[in-house]
C-alpha cells in the first residue's frame, strides 16, 4: 500500500513538469498522510486543458452515506480497479495524477517497523497513477477526494514489502489523464512496477510514524545497522 509520501518542490517547477498554467504556492510537506489535502493534476470532460487541484486523500464514492469510507479506500489495487464499485467509475471517468518527489514504506525487523524512503534517482518530482470523485454531504457541501493506485512491488521495494504505488512515466501522463478514454486496456497497461533502476531508496528515522511531525528530518538517512 501507500500510506504516507511526500512533496517538497517549488509551484514553478511542478507547473513546468506537469504542465498546468497555475499551480499553487505550497508549504513543503515531508510525511502527507491519509486525510489530508493533496496536491493533484486532472483533466475534467468540460476542459480543454490539465489543472491543478488540491483534493483530500482517501476516496468517497458519490453513493457513499457517509465520509468516514474515504480513510478505508487511501489506495486502490490496479489489478481490480475496474471492477470493484469503489473505483470502477472514478477509472473509467475521473482520473488524476496525484503529485510526489517520494513516499515511504515500513519492513518489519526484529519485532518492529523500520521506516524507509524511496525517491526517483534524479530526485525530480512524480505522477502517482490516481483516481477522484465527487461527493456531496446530507448538507449539500461538495467534497472532493482521491486515491492511489497501487501495483506489485519492484525488486527495490520488494524486501521492504509486495506492494507499490504506481509512479507514472511522464509520456504517459496524456493518456492517463485523458477523460475521452473510458476502455480499460489501454489503462491497464500503465499500471506496472516502475523500473527499480531508476530509484533509491534508505531507511529512515521513525519520527515518520507520527504524521504530526512534519520536517526535513523524516526523510533523513540513518544508518542501516
Amino acid at each position: 500500500m501507500c500510506g504516507r509520501f511526500t512533496l517538497n518542490q517549488p509551484a514553478t517547477a511542478l507547473a513546468h513538469i506537469f504542465h498546468v498554467q497555475q499551480v499553487l504556492d505550497l508549504a513543503a510537506e515531508y510525511n502527507i498522510a491519509p486525510t489530508q489535502m493533496v496536491a493533484t493534476v486532472l483533466h475534467k470532460l468540460d476542459s480543454d486543458k490539465r489543472e491543478f487541484q488540491q483534493l483530500r486523500w482517501g476516496l468517497i464514492p458519490s453513493w457513499a452515506k457517509d465520509s468516514g469510507i474515504g480513510a478505508k479506500l487511501i489506495n486502490a489495487r490496479a489489478e481490480t480497479v475496474a471492477e470493484k464499485p469503489s473505483f470502477r467509475s472514478a477509472f473509467k471517468h475521473r482520473r488524476c495524477l496525484v503529485l510526489a518527489d517520494g513516499f515511504y514504506e515500513w519492513q518489519r525487523q526484529q519485532g518492529k517497523k523500520q521506516p524507509f524512503y524511496f525517491r526517483l534517482q534524479d530526485g525530480q518530482p512524480f505522477g502517482f497513477a490516481g483516481l477522484w470523485e465527487t461527493w456531496r454531504t446530507p448538507s449539500n457541501e461538495e467534497i472532493t477526494s482521491c486515491t492511489i493506485l497501487t501495483t506489485a512491488a519492484n525488486e527495490l521495494l520488494q524486501p521492504i514489502h509486495d506492494r507499490m504505488p504506481v509512479i507514472l512515466e511522464p509520456q504517459d501522463y496524456d493518456l492517463w489523464l485523458d477523460p475521452q478514454v473510458q476502455t480499460p486496456q489501454p489503462l491497464q497497461q500503465l499500471l506496472r512496477p516502475y523500473p527499480a533502476p531508476a530509484m533509491t531508496a534508505y531507511p529512515v528515522s521513525t519520527l515518520v510514524n507520527n504524521p504530526r511531525h512534519n520536517s526535513p528530518e523524516c526523510i533523513m538517512p540513518i544508518s542501516g545497522d
